[in-house]
């Protein structure tokens, strides 16, 4: 692998994904499976819909092996991301070296949703209810089956491009 100092997914100019990066949104990373079959994908676009069952849809990429993943497996966990997390951030974004994979740069403790960071307080059990196309992207709605909240000091927030606190 070679590192380079340009960003390795150069986008032309584009004036709607500019708006997207000028809202900025909370970094989370969603993941499924188990040992030897996970896949996971950090997402800044999502919002949750409260109700019976809340909901939690997020914009994928149509291409990332987490959707084919959440097809096959239908549950996945939600977790939020903090400042110390950025790095695992980048490696599960693709735009950092992940020697081993990115499940190798972290403990993960299984659950029946899929693997969760033990040291993201704040996260979600979910199973997908429906996953469609949408623009260029992929939006999953996944109802919440257990949910816990914790500290939100220090949160990850992805801005113009960048990780921010």
């Amino acid at each position: 692998m070679t590192i380079h100092a340009s960003h390795p997914f150069p986008v032309p100019e584009d004036p709607v994904r500019r708006l997207r990066g000028r809202l900025g949104g909370r970094v989370s990373l969603w993941t499924t499976g188990a040992a030897g079959a996970r896949a996971g994908l950090t997402v800044s676009s999502l919002m949750v819909a409260n109700g019976e069952p809340a909901r939690v849809l997020g914009l994928l990429d149509p291409d990332s092996d987490l959707r084919d993943a959440l097809e096959e497996t239908r549950t996945g966990v939600v977790q939020l991301l903090h400042w110390r997390h950025r790095g695992l951030a980048e490696a599960f974004g693709g735009t950092a070296p992940a020697p081993g994979g990115p499940f190798r740069q972290a403990e993960w403790e299984q659950t029946a949703w899929g693997p969760r960071l033990p040291d993201a307080p704040t996260w979600a059990g979910v199973r997908v209810e429906s996953v469609e196309s949408v623009g260029w992207s992929v939006l999953v709605t996944a109802t919440v089956e257990e949910l816990a909240i914790g500290d939100d000091e220090e949160p990850l927030v992805h801005r113009h491009g960048r990780y921010a606190r």
